[in-house]
């Protein structure tokens, strides 16, 4: 096939100028043990699929309708579960999407925006698209993000909480002393992995999302997803909540671009997942037990593994080789992820799958460790 030529004499500057985010690898390989895009192993509620089948075998007609520009009954679905205002709740097409509205609506050219240096790669791709600056703030040695580090002039905050890709979580009393030194600015954090996160030890925290401290202060807008704790990445479901006036100005910002960003089978499913929270609640403790296990077993290894909050691990092998390490696997069929990156090129991110993903995983590290064993011996 001949490769394609690209002739980019029609693009706008900007256009050419973006260096887009490259997402996690999507390969398609018989029996694959795929641990590199923090993917919920567990399907989804049951009740997704039905109420998706609802709306095609008794609505099928009404596809031919805008869905609801705003999706009140999700939105009102989720403030019910929040106990939240539904004012207080806002919904778009994916995560992704509500960050890049988030960007577009909050951050202003004049003042940067402050992030920790290692973070979600999306947020500098979201900076240069948006002609904003971003100031990376360095992360501490052991990795954890200094809140009196973000002392200085912002126009915004952007924090992942738990952060990726090293899932550590920051305690709500350090958002609250952000939020509250940075009062004419957002601080948004980013808790696309939350739901698989617990207090520490002898915490104060009862909770640990900062949805809990919204109606407290009015700057702190929180952003969700449905993809990783709810199995619904394909369906692309995001929230965001925040006090009524930041949630009015991402609906303006998000009906300048797109009005109807859910389709009715993405609201439809999305509503009975969040009604269902027998089920959430079983898959989440199943995702924090198998963590705590793959942790003690890549520990037993002489892996060091970053104390997770996520639905993922942060795991450095004894030598450092983390590069050959992921291509080691990469051979077996096992994918998991490598960051080429200074700092963090010496560890894997390496999602929580299943039991038998997760011991196919760690029989094929020790595998490799004892034909290393050979090799020098």
């Amino acid at each position: 096939m001949n490769e394609l030529k690209i002739d980019t004499r029609l693009w706008s500057s900007k256009a050419r100028n973006l260096s887009p985010y490259v997402p996690g690898e999507q390969p398609q390989h018989d029996n694959l043990c795929k641990l590199n895009s923090n993917e919920n192993p567990f399907p989804p509620s049951p009740r997704v699929a039905e109420a998706i089948a609802k709306v095609l075998e008794q609505q099928a007609e009404d596809l031919r309708l805008y869905p609801m520009p705003e999706s009140d009954d999700l939105r009102a679905a989720l403030a019910k579960l929040y106990d939240l205002d539904t004012n207080q709740v806002f919904v778009g097409n994916g995560s992704d999407e509500v960050l890049a509205l988030v960007f577009a609506s909050f951050f202003m050219k004049e003042r940067p925006v402050l992030a920790p240096d290692i973070s979600y790669s999306f947020y500098p791709v979201y900076a240069q698209t948006f002609g904003v600056e971003l100031v990376q703030i360095a992360l501490e040695e052991d990795f954890s993000i200094d809140p009196d580090a973000y002392r200085q002039p912002c126009s915004g905050i952007i924090i992942a909480n738990p952060n990726a890709p090293t899932g550590l979580l920051l305690s709500l009393a350090d958002i609250r002393k952000l939020a509250g030194e940075h009062s004419n600015s957002v601080v948004v954090i980013d808790e696309a992995y939350i739901d698989f996160a617990q207090a520490a030890e002898g915490s104060s925290d009862v909770q640990v999302s900062a949805v809990s401290l919204i109606n407290d202060c009015d700057n702190i807008l929180v952003t969700q997803t449905f993809s990783k704790s709810r199995s619904l990445a394909g369906l692309r479901v995001g929230m965001a909540f925040g006090n009524a006036s930041l949630i009015e100005a991402l609906t303006r910002m998000k009906n300048s671009f797109n009005s109807f960003p859910l389709d009715k089978l993405a609201q439809a499913g999305a509503i009975a997942s969040a009604l269902d929270t027998d089920y959430f609640e079983k898959t989440r403790q199943q995702i924090i037990s198998l963590r705590q296990s793959l942790t003690a077993e890549l520990t037993a290894l002489g892996y060091d593994v970053l104390p997770s909050h996520a639905n993922f691990v942060f795991a450095r092998p004894k030598d450092g080789d983390a590069s050959a390490v992921a291509s080691a696997l990469r051979e077996q069929g096992i994918i998991v992820r490598h960051f080429d990156k200074p700092r963090i090129n010496e560890y894997l991110r390496i999602t929580v799958g299943l039991a038998e993903q997760n011991q196919r995983l760690i029989d094929a590290l020790k595998a490799l460790q004892t034909k290393a064993e050979i090799a020098v011996s």
